[in-house]
């Protein structure tokens, strides 16, 4: 699980998914050499519910985000981070609207100014 490895995410079933998530969690939690029980304690669950996880069952959103707190694996959380964009014609636009120059305050055109 440490390597990069590039899956297509999209061909596979949610069977899959929730097995690779499953395979994700138990390998960190045996990295960190922590039993089910002990993480489970943490998160606040029951042993069982851990177990489900880690082979790919169907379990509660709320209870895989406490195990990735516990796991202190919550970096996951960088892929669900939406970041507003602009489209070109939009900043286009814009920039378009921007002062190009400053304008003299100074209307008076009068060669015998203050200086």
């Amino acid at each position: 699980m440490t390597d990069i490895s590039f899956k297509n995410w999209t061909a596979m079933s949610d069977a899959a998914l929730m097995e690779t998530i499953g395979k994700f969690v138990q390998h960190h939690r045996l990295k960190q050499n922590k039993s089910q029980a002990d993480v489970a304690l943490a998160a606040g669950m029951s042993r069982s519910t851990l177990s489900l996880l880690e082979r790919g069952q169907k379990i509660n959103l709320g209870s895989l985000i406490q195990v990735l707190r516990v796991l202190d694996l919550l970096f996951v959380m960088d892929a669900f981070t939406v970041s507003e964009s602009i489209s070109p014609i939009a900043y286009a636009k814009l920039q378009k609207n921007k002062k190009q120059r400053a304008r003299s305050k100074n209307t008076n055109q009068n060669p015998e100014s203050e200086w």
